[in-house]
């Protein structure tokens, strides 16, 4: 029997809820309703997803912060929509919902860290959220800053799509404080640009900047993914094996001292291992070169090392 997951579907409820209220409010029109309630359906399934692969039948207390964020950015994507056709975007419910979704990043990491229920299911849905968000942000604000600004926000996906056609590019990325200050950067500096506070050159500037930051921080991850690619760290141990091979044929043209024979005490039925077999002990005479002539050359009665079947000369 399949455990009913709560948690999804609370959000998905809350979500039509909020887009209830923005519609007594503010006003939704078809295009608005039809955005908001897909993305509730989309979240709702997505994370449903998310619980099961991890094995897990509910939301930690982190968890809900975020999914109280997610919900939020389904009100700002209602807003957004609904505002495509021409009609003005009512900054000041649009604004504030943004702000909050924002500063909530900062809560669900704290909630996380307080309660000890850190988890990967937790940091991805956090990081998805951000990068909806922030998708979204830059669809707004492209049509007044310039088409170029949807790069900031299709940055991450172009990330994702990549690691599909590159393997290599699917590994772990080690924790990194500036990557964090970029996320929240971005989100803090698109919605300045939507809220339309700054002249143009200056909010033109600004998202340039962040751009700048944005490909700086991606192109660094890039950069670790490709040299830590798989490929890479197992070259250095495809050389031993090589040499190993190249050295057979040296090896194999040593050759071999015949086996010394076995004392008669010992039966010669017992196997003995051949690279045990040494030569046969037998002195070298070395002739040395008298010091005067009153002192006879010797014979140096020292007995040379033997040397093992599976030793190279």
């Amino acid at each position: 029997m399949s455990t009913v997951r709560t948690g999804p579907v609370i959000g998905l409820t809350a979500q039509i809820v909020l887009l209830a209220v923005l519609a007594a409010t503010v006003g939704l029109d078809a295009a608005g309703w039809l955005a908001g309630v897909g993305y509730g359906i989309g979240l709702c399934a997505v994370l449903t997803r998310g619980l099961r692969r991890h094995g897990v039948d509910r939301l930690g207390p982190a968890d809900r912060v975020t999914l109280a964020r997610a919900v939020l950015a389904g009100g700002v994507t209602a807003l957004l929509v609904d505002a495509v056709d021409g009609s003005p975007t009512p900054l000041a419910v649009l604004v504030p919902m943004t702000a909050v979704a924002l500063a909530l990043d900062a809560v669900d990491g704290w909630v996380a860290r307080r309660t000890g229920t850190t988890s990967a299911l937790g940091a991805r849905f956090d990081m998805e959220v951000d990068s909806f968000l922030v998708l979204m942000l830059s669809v707004h604000v492209a049509p007044v800053a310039g088409p170029w600004v949807l790069a900031i926000g299709g940055m991450r996906y172009a990330f994702v799509a990549a690691s599909w056609v590159l393997p290599w590019m699917r590994g772990t990325l080690p924790p990194r404080y500036w990557r964090k200050v970029v996320a929240a950067a971005a989100g803090i500096m698109l919605l300045t640009a939507a809220a339309g506070v700054l002249p143009h050159l200056v909010t033109v500037l600004l998202l340039g900047a962040l751009l700048a930051m944005l490909l700086e921080s991606f192109g660094r991850d890039v950069g670790w993914l490709w040299w830590h690619r798989p490929a890479r760290t197992a070259t250095p141990a495809a050389f031993p094996v090589a040499a190993t091979a190249a050295a057979a044929p040296a090896l194999a043209s040593v050759p071999v001292a015949a086996a010394a024979p076995a004392p008669a005490s010992v039966s010669t039925s017992v196997p003995v291992p051949a690279r045990v077999l040494v030569a046969p002990r037998s002195p070298v005479v070395v002739p040395t070169v008298a010091r005067s002539r009153n002192v006879r050359p010797r014979a140096d009665t020292r007995v040379e090392r033997p040397l093992a079947a599976h030793q190279p000369a």
